[in-house]
């Protein structure tokens, strides 16, 4: 497996958490981390943006994704409204979770609380060319739901 190392900053203020880390050998994600002053709280249905306290420089041909922990999901109904979030390449800001809560009570996080994974991905630059026809395949136009599913 190929390894990529990352320049990372952590801000003002955010130097005493963890970066983020695999939690397992397999794993694809890096959990983040809240970088928060205080307890906060995310009411049911509502939306907030928690920092991490982190700031990246992923190379050229690389994004960075920003995903939904699967326990927080499963057990809280916590997600992320724009996911993934991408980090684009040429980004030096604080990197930011937008947090939703899905779920059936209030949901508390603590300074240091896993909040997200981010994963590292290498990008292709593509370019269009128009055409009129496109080649044909066995789905062709056929969209949601096609198979009778």
């Amino acid at each position: 497996m190929d390894e990529l190392t990352l320049k990372i900053k952590q801000i003002d203020g955010a130097k005493d958490l963890p970066l983020p880390a695999y939690m397992t050998e397999g794993a694809a994600g890096m959990d983040l981390y809240a970088n928060l002053p205080d307890r906060t709280i995310i009411s049911q249905g509502e939306i907030k943006v928690v920092s991490t306290g982190i700031c990246i420089a992923l190379p050229m041909g690389y994004e960075a994704q920003i995903r939904p922990r699967s326990g927080l999901a499963a057990k809280c109904g916590i997600s992320i409204v724009n996911s993934p979030g991408t980090i684009d390449a040429d980004y030096r800001g604080e990197i930011k979770v937008i947090l939703i809560n899905h779920g059936d009570k209030d949901f508390i996080i603590n300074r240091g609380d896993r909040i997200a994974q981010m994963v590292i991905n290498k990008i292709e630059i593509v370019h269009f060319k128009v055409e009129e026809i496109l080649d044909d395949t066995e789905r062709g136009s056929g969209g949601f739901g096609h198979t009778g599913q």
